[in-house]
């Protein structure tokens, strides 16, 4: 029995996780790897980005990405999905509102109120770009859970 999740186990893990680690590579090739919030639609994944950032001045250089979410916390519960793929800036303004609302009804209960933040994270986040990950090529996946592992009792 291999680890490999399929194609609708892959799709139904990337719904329901929370975080992933988005990877780009900066000017000189090293990869810079940081968390975010995304949403799945129609065989993309989508995110937001404050639109004057270091990753969206990445992004633009290089689109190349790789997009990893994980979960479990005993080996025995490991379970992720690794993708590849490219990074573009939605330009469509009824996709972006379709993930805006997508984004909210996710991460709503999440996130602190733009009232509450420092006026300097208020206007860090007051331009904001959608982005789109497109994943290319087969997922790198894994569920140890998959793997049948002997007990004392079937030992």
């Amino acid at each position: 029995m291999g680890v490999r999740l399929n194609a609708d186990e892959v799709s139904s893990f990337l719904e329901q996780a929370h975080t992933a680690i988005l990877t780009t590579l900066r000017r000189d090739g090293f990869p810079v790897a940081l968390p975010t919030w995304f949403v799945t639609h129609e065989g993309r994944i989508y995110f937001a980005s404050p639109a004057k950032t270091k990753k969206m001045a990445r992004i633009q250089h290089d689109s190349r990405a790789s997009f990893l979410v994980e979960s479990g916390l005993a080996w025995a519960e490991l379970k992720a999905v690794m993708l590849y793929g490219r990074v573009s800036v939605v330009e469509d303004e009824g996709l972006c509102a379709r993930v805006a609302a997508l984004l909210d009804d996710k991460y709503s209960a999440f996130r602190t109120a733009s009232v509450k933040q420092p006026k300097a994270t208020q206007n860090h986040y007051a331009a904001i770009a959608t982005l789109c990950f497109e994943p290319e090529g087969e997922p790198i996946s894994w569920d140890n859970a998959k793997l049948q592992l002997v007990t004392s009792a079937n030992a």
